[in-house]
């Protein structure tokens, strides 16, 4: 046999072993095998938590030269934008995970994005195969419909990553009804001037559109005031997640020096007891009395009141397809191409993780450089309370519902229109340009977005 021959034949060997060596690598997991378990085998023969951990297990040619830098910033970047571990333990569990990271999976997935092509060069056996792909997204499915169902929703929207705002969620009328003229109230402030609704009025799409809104004396705070409407389906309130309740953030503005100024809740107690017809009205309901729980707890009660279904967008998920123009629902498609829908997902569209601001790009050296201004503690986000460096710059994700009408935007309110939002977004979360016609179009979609409150359609004053 000639030498050439025996070269093709042995290159044609050479390609058979190693295509039978990468079918055997990359085997989809057993279709026997509960889908939680399914998705947690493909993740861990991918070697997500290679990347996407607090420690990750790096390969034994991470140190060497070259290698070191590329593999050390993956890893950097992974982590940042994706801490996989407590989904993983869900998964491991059987517990529900974040509704978020159940997104970002799917998402990778199926844009192909993840992993990356440096990393499954060497590692073979993390290849995402056509039958992987097909068991996560199935898998990402059924788990979405287990743990986060849409029932208001058309049969063909059910896996949607957003879902319907529903029409109202359980309260106590009464204790509501109390709630309501406290949110008003201006004896919850230190020289009676500011109320709940100064800086969240409900007819101001439960914000004042300011960049910081105004304390008692003129003080300015040092982030943008979010929206009050919706914010029960919130994971924690505040940007920086300092309240778990919606009861425990009725109690931060009234004790803050800047924003309402009182020194306790026993001033603010000893005021309303003055009002005797308060008093009796208040007993009624709470017969333990006026005390910064039950005045916290009747505020939240009323909280639960404010949220605002049957938007556009709400009606075009539950099967009116007419109720979006054809402009809105390529905004739609747009802004789920661009993995928006990642991290503004759920019924709030936000407000259920903490994410990084300036993923792909610096936003805050841009904004020093636009405006000539240093950082601030309120641009330090949840790294204000665990002083876990991973959280500097980390905020809670803001619900866009009702968005057209909640400018300014971002945590700093350093954005005014809602087109340079939505591109700046793509700049710094995606690390992708947003051409003009692409960004009209999801402006358009996010105008889709808002919500009635009390039957009529939400609107802002200050527009008028």
């Amino acid at each position: 046999m000639k030498k050439s021959s025996m070269i093709v034949l042995g290159a044609i060997g050479a390609v058979v072993v190693l295509a039978i060596v990468y079918r055997a690598v990359n085997r989809a997991p057993s279709a026997d095998l509960p889908v939680n378990e399914q998705l947690e085998k493909v993740l861990a023969d991918g070697g997500c938590a290679s990347c996407h951990s607090a420690n990750p297990q790096l390969p034994f040619y991470a140190n060497l030269p070259l290698a070191d830098n590329l593999i050390g910033q993956h890893v950097k970047d992974g982590y940042a934008s994706f801490d996989i571990a407590p989904f993983i333990e869900a998964l491991q569990n059987g517990t529900a995970p974040n509704e978020v990271d159940l997104a970002k999976v799917e998402q990778s997935i199926a844009n192909g994005t993840m992993p990356l092509w440096q990393y499954y060069l060497v590692h073979w056996g993390s290849s995402i195969t056509d039958a992987k792909e097909e068991a996560v997204l199935g898998a990402t499915k059924e788990l979405r419909a287990k743990y986060f169902p849409s029932p208001l929703a058309a049969p063909e929207f059910a896996n949607e990553p957003v879902r319907p705002v529903p029409d109202s969620v359980a309260y106590d009328v009464r204790k509501a009804a109390l709630g309501e003229l406290l949110y008003s109230d201006t004896r919850l402030s230190a020289d009676g001037t500011v109320s709940c609704a100064t800086c969240h009025g409900l007819n101001t799409a439960g914000v004042d559109n300011k960049r910081y809104s105004e304390g008692i004396d003129g003080q300015l705070g040092g982030v943008n005031a979010p929206t009050v409407y919706n914010a029960c389906f919130n994971f924690v309130q505040f940007w920086d997640g300092r309240a778990a309740t919606l009861a425990e953030q009725a109690g931060g503005p009234p004790l803050n020096p800047v924003e309402m100024g009182c020194k306790s809740f026993d001033e603010i107690v000893a005021r309303l007891s003055d009002d005797k017809a308060f008093v009796k009205s208040f007993n009624e309901v709470y017969p333990e009395g006026l005390s910064q729980a039950t005045i916290t707890d009747a505020i939240a009660e009323f909280e639960k009141t404010l949220v605002t279904p049957n938007s556009d967008f709400d009606r075009y998920l539950k099967g009116d397809k007419n109720a979006m123009t054809a402009e809105q629902i390529e905004g739609y498609d747009l802004f789920k191409k661009y993995d928006c829908a990642t991290c503004h997902a759920g019924v709030n569209m936000g407000g259920l993780t903490y994410e990084l601001m300036g993923q792909r790009a610096n936003y805050f050296e841009d904004r020093e450089l636009t405006e000539k201004s240093g950082l601030t503690d309120g641009d330090n986000g949840r790294w204000a309370q665990t002083k876990v460096e991973r959280d500097r710059y980390r905020f809670k994700t803001p619900t866009l519902r009702n968005v057209a009408l909640t400018y300014p935007y971002y945590h700093d309110g350093s954005v005014e229109t809602l087109k340079e939002a939505v591109t700046k977004m793509a700049k710094y979360q995606v690390g992708r340009e947003m051409a003009d016609g692409e960004a009209d179009k999801v402006v358009s979609y996010l105008n889709a977005l808002t919500g009635e409150y009390k039957g009529k359609k939400l609107t802002n004053d200050n527009d008028k």
